[in-house]
């Protein structure tokens, strides 16, 4: 099978080794890497860092700038980054944790200054030995201390069916510009679910913000768990951002030479499993999107992969050069990837070696990008221009 390797790499920085996957193993679980140092320059910017978490997974800045980030094995804490003390916030979910499963993602409702709500992600336990994604919602309520808990807290959605193992939950979730609600529901690595409208895995949902079924779901006439699909046939989504043009743009994490990244149309089918642009882990050919037109293919596809995970389109201004570019963390590339948007088109304008492997990637109050390593003392760095 042949492959195109669409990287361009900027001038001046240094190349880098992008690993693939191999065997079974998904990079997803591969080893943290090796700490760096507490402070750090690099080509275009400089990283500062403001603490380390347990396995972080996600985060998001509170109105008044603190963070809050999530760490997989079930801890919510909260970060006041003047101070840089931290504490927990109790009153959180029952996490399943293992494998790539645990707490995931944690995202404010768009009218959080006046509700308070915060929406979360997690893997939760199933009956005999199965497991699923589950997204709940409840109200913040902090204590002077910067301390706090959660209160009221439910679940308005949950992976249909539970299903073994402990990989390729998803679970990245965003508020799209008219206040939906939107969930990457992966396929859990049983390759069959994401073309069947039948289970939710594999898909893209669309919801209310009380995780009701918005009527305008292109499939919301068959009923059940199809109508909250708005788009199907993915692997392991695991990065979501709308730009500018509130055009949607997901990425995931694809087999063996598949890393995708893909403009989200309504009702659109992305072709997994029947056609990739990777093969199998265990070298078993998969066929090209080309041979099949009616799947939407990929604007960036990457051999080798990247391992996406996380993902912004920058705004702010502190980076007046990179207003309108996204940026994707890479875990196994333990690069920070600079993607460049026109109109429908995309392609990978520069890459930046991290030296770390990186889970999250947000854009400050301030303009300035924050990144999360992956792992054990995974640490919070805040980059901002040089000089």
């Amino acid at each position: 099978m042949t492959r195109k390797l669409l990287l361009t790499l900027a001038i001046g920085l240094t190349p880098m080794l992008a690993t693939t996957a191999c065997g079974a193993a998904s990079p997803e679980a591969a080893a943290p890497a090796a700490a760096a140092p507490a402070q750090k320059s690099f080509s275009a910017f400089n990283a500062t860092e403001f603490a380390t978490f347990d396995e972080p997974w996600a985060m998001t800045f509170l109105p008044d700038g603190s963070v809050l980030v999530t760490e997989k094995a079930g801890k919510l804490q909260h970060l006041d980054l003047t101070s840089r003390a931290k504490h927990e916030i109790t009153g959180g979910p029952k996490v399943a944790y293992g494998g790539q499963g645990g707490f995931g993602d944690v995202v404010l409702h768009p009218d959080f200054a006046s509700n308070q709500l915060v929406y979360l992600s997690y893997a939760e336990e199933g009956s005999n030995n199965t497991r699923g994604a589950a997204v709940a919602r409840a109200k913040l309520v902090l204590d002077a201390d910067g301390a706090g808990a959660l209160q009221d807290l439910s679940v308005i959605w949950r992976q249909d069916a539970k299903v073994s193992g402990n990989g390729h939950y998803g679970h990245r979730i965003a508020f799209g510009p008219d206040g939906k609600l939107w969930i990457t529901s992966s396929e859990r690595q049983k390759f069959d679910p994401a073309q069947d409208m039948a289970s939710n895995l594999g898909k893209l949902i669309r919801l209310n913000d009380d995780g009701s079924v918005p009527a305008d779901n292109p499939f919301a006439s068959q009923g059940g768990v199809a109508a909250q699909v708005w788009s199907l046939g993915h692997r392991n989504m695991l990065g979501i951002a709308f730009d500018a043009n509130n055009k949607l743009w997901v990425h995931e994490m694809g087999p063996a030479g598949g890393d995708e990244l893909n403009l989200i149309t309504r009702g659109g089918n992305y072709g997994y499993p029947i056609v990739s642009n990777g093969d199998h882990y265990d070298g078993r050919s998969i066929p090209d999107h080309s041979t099949r037109p009616e799947f939407a293919a990929p604007k960036v596809t990457w051999n080798p992969v990247i391992s996406p995970a996380g993902f912004i389109i920058y705004s702010g201004d502190l980076f007046p050069q990179w207003k309108g570019s996204g940026f994707i963390g890479g875990l196994s590339s333990q690069a920070l990837v600079r993607v460049s948007f026109d109109g429908d088109s995309a392609r990978e304008a520069e890459r930046f070696d991290m030296g770390a492997r990186i889970r999250e990637v947000e854009q400050g109050p301030d303009g300035a990008v924050w990144v999360l390593e992956d792992g054990k003392n995974g640490k919070l760095l805040k980059l901002t221009p040089k000089g």
